[in-house]
């Protein structure tokens, strides 16, 4: 072994992932929940639905690594491979298991579904292998130890299946055999409406910290910063932690929008419902994605109450009570038409909130005065006059980018009103 010599690898097997066919979520989410358990992990291989690469990748793989962590191959076809190519590559025989067999043809009777023959494939398992029970779909996983120092652990590709597996039975087999005895825990604080460079000046000593370490990352309009810290146990990691969250989140004020698995979104509908008010979106360049946004969240129509989308100028005046003469004057993307669209989707749909959004997504229509990236998002408050803010967000990105942009910044402007 050249490596640390508690170290994991995940080796992800199909063609598909190397034609770009499907996102690689698999690794993706093996790799954060090794950090979690605190296992080193250095390398991450996808390998094609082909037995000599599968087991040339193995066998680097067993130079460097002691447990190794497979997703995908465990189906009933032909090109479902690995289970079969490592019992090859470590010489040992498959043997049919009756118990995997009884499960799987009780779950496709429970689905109303016959279990053909190339399903008793599934059942196959190297000799001595454990089995990885599959609470939900019917190909199993193993846990097996083909050799000393050496523990492979294999997943089907379904990340469904896999998570469950996981959680259920791999993470506890990992602690009881000394895997993982310090977990690396983490809060992340997320950001918005402020550039990542700024905040890094803002927290720039926080960042030289060695424990916790904080570290900033930044995607998708968001800022982020990581506090980490390996500990014994939660309690321990969050008395490290937790003094350093409440720093940044003093310096950072407002900025900070959430912890973990905020959302902007979520932020929004909690502060809507601790204060039993509602909001109404008008939209025009985003086309429903502010909508979209505010009902990703369970319950969100205890304080959402719809919306309309007015892209054309008509439905603007019809609709949202846009006075022609101000569409006429200033045309439909300028403040006073979000202002009067913020309004009148609150007026009609009698909400305390009106959010609306006007703007020009590209890649044409764009003026020198009113460039691709140009975008007002109007806000009014129930018997109080709109305000709008004007936002550039470029062109540099695409159409897609200015109206995600958009609609996440309608939700932080109604964030800090709600403040």
């Amino acid at each position: 072994m050249t490596e640390d010599n508690r170290s994991a690898e995940v080796i992800s097997i199909g063609t598909e992932l190397l034609l770009g066919e499907i996102l690689n979520t698999n690794a993706q989410f093996l790799a954060q929940e090794l950090a979690q358990l605190g296992i080193p992990h250095y390398y991450q291989t996808v390998v094609g639905d082909n037995p000599l690469r599968i087991q040339k990748a193995v066998a680097i793989a067993c130079e460097r690594s002691r447990l190794l962590i497979f997703t995908g191959g465990l189906g009933p076809t032909p090109d479902d491979l690995t289970t079969e190519t490592l019992a090859e590559l470590f010489n040992v025989p498959l043997v049919e298991r009756p118990e995997v067999l009884e499960d799987m043809a009780r779950k496709f009777a429970q689905r109303g579904r016959v279990m053909v023959p190339s399903n008793r494939k599934q059942a196959l398992l190297p000799q001595g292998a454990e089995i990885l029970p599959n609470p939900t779909g019917s190909a199993p996983g193993m846990i097996w130890s083909p050799r000393a120092g050496l523990t492979i652990l294999t997943f089907p590709g379904v990340p469904s299946e896999m998570k469950a597996m996981w959680r259920q039975t791999a993470v506890p087999y990992l602690m009881s055999q000394g895997w993982g005895q310090e977990i690396i825990y983490s809060r992340t604080l997320r950001f918005w409406g402020v550039a990542e460079s700024t905040l890094a000046e803002k927290v720039a000593p926080l960042l030289q910290l060695t424990n916790p370490t904080v570290a900033p990352y930044a995607g998708n309009g968001e800022v982020r910063l990581r506090v980490s810290t390996k500990a014994p146990n939660e309690a321990t990691a969050l008395a490290t932690i937790d003094p350093v969250v409440q720093q940044i989140q003093a310096i950072a004020g407002a900025d900070c929008f959430g912890v973990d698995d905020d959302s902007l979104a979520s932020v929004v509908g909690k502060l809507l419902m601790s204060k039993q008010q509602t909001v109404a979106v008008a939209e025009s360049c985003t086309g429903g994605g502010l909508g979209h946004l505010l009902t990703t969240i369970a319950g969100s129509s205890i304080y959402f109450k719809g919306g309309v989308i007015a892209y054309d100028n008509q439905v603007k005046v019809n609709l949202l009570g846009v006075k022609p003469d101000t569409l006429v004057q200033q045309g439909a993307v300028s403040e006073d038409v979000a202002c009067q669209m913020a309004v009148g989707v609150r007026d009609r749909l009698g909400t305390t909130w009106g959010l609306s959004i006007t703007g020009i997504a590209g890649p044409d229509g764009g003026t020198e005065t009113k460039p691709v990236g140009l975008v007002y998002i109007g806000v009014a408050e129930s018997n109080q006059s709109a305000k709008a803010v004007r936002f550039q967000f470029g062109s540099f990105r695409g159409r897609d980018w200015v109206r995600w942009l958009s609609a996440c910044s309608a939700l932080d402007l109604l964030r800090r009103q709600l403040l």
